[in-house]
């Protein structure tokens, strides 16, 4: 590799994140790629302990502005502890969301803006951005199917639909707004089925950096 490739992934609630990303590092590991996967917010010790405060039910009174800063601030940590580290190691990084969700659920769906969010988050990552987006397109039943089958909800996942439908409608802007760097997949078929479509598009990346 000549450099470190940063990859991210995208979607409402249940779309199936996490079980592309663990599939996609297994599939890439098996060509002899160096890969690690990670996820936001958390991913590291400091970023973790802020998740937790985002995510705990018992902070369901949380100000919008306030929730803003605290994913800006577990991003940025995450940033510096597990993510420049394995791109300055020529890895590919795997990453369970980023700015793209701060984007959609405090700029559009808690209506701050996008502009203002994304003015925080540029403090937070400094210009470090991926090479390519993947955005898991999955309809708002089949999302809400997965959560139910998921188990255990955070505050996010508590909230009411209408919020859901916002995340959705902002995604859909984001979309629109970075088409050379967010590729749709439609996530709706079986999870191998989606992987395959996400790993064709991910290799194709990861190939132009070789």
């Amino acid at each position: 590799m000549k450099q470190g490739v940063f990859i991210t992934l995208e979607g409402n609630d249940g779309a199936g994140k996490t079980t592309v990303c663990m599939g996609l590092k297994k599939e890439l590991e098996a060509r002899g790629y160096s890969v690690i996967y990670t996820r936001e917010p958390g991913g590291s010790k400091i970023a973790e302990e802020i998740r937790n405060i985002l995510l705990s039910d018992e902070n369901e009174n949380m100000d919008p502005r306030t929730e803003a800063l605290l994913f800006a601030a577990s991003r940025r940590q995450h940033l510096v502890d597990i993510v420049l580290p394995a791109l300055q190691e020529k890895k590919i990084v795997l990453c369970d969301r980023f700015v793209d969700s701060s984007l959609a659920y405090q700029g559009y769906a808690r209506e701050i803006g996008i502009p203002e969010i994304w003015d925080i988050n540029q403090f937070a990552i400094h210009d470090c951005m991926p090479q390519k987006t993947i955005f898991l397109k999955v309809s708002m039943e089949t999302g809400q199917k997965r959560m139910n089958q998921r188990g255990e909800k955070n505050r996010l996942d508590n909230e009411q639909s209408d919020f859901h439908q916002k995340v959705r409608q902002g995604y859909e802007t984001l979309i629109q707004m970075y088409p050379d760097r967010i590729c749709v997949i439609d996530a709706e078929p079986e999870p191998e089925v989606v992987l395959q479509s996400v790993l064709h598009e991910v290799l194709k990346v990861i190939q132009s950096y070789e």
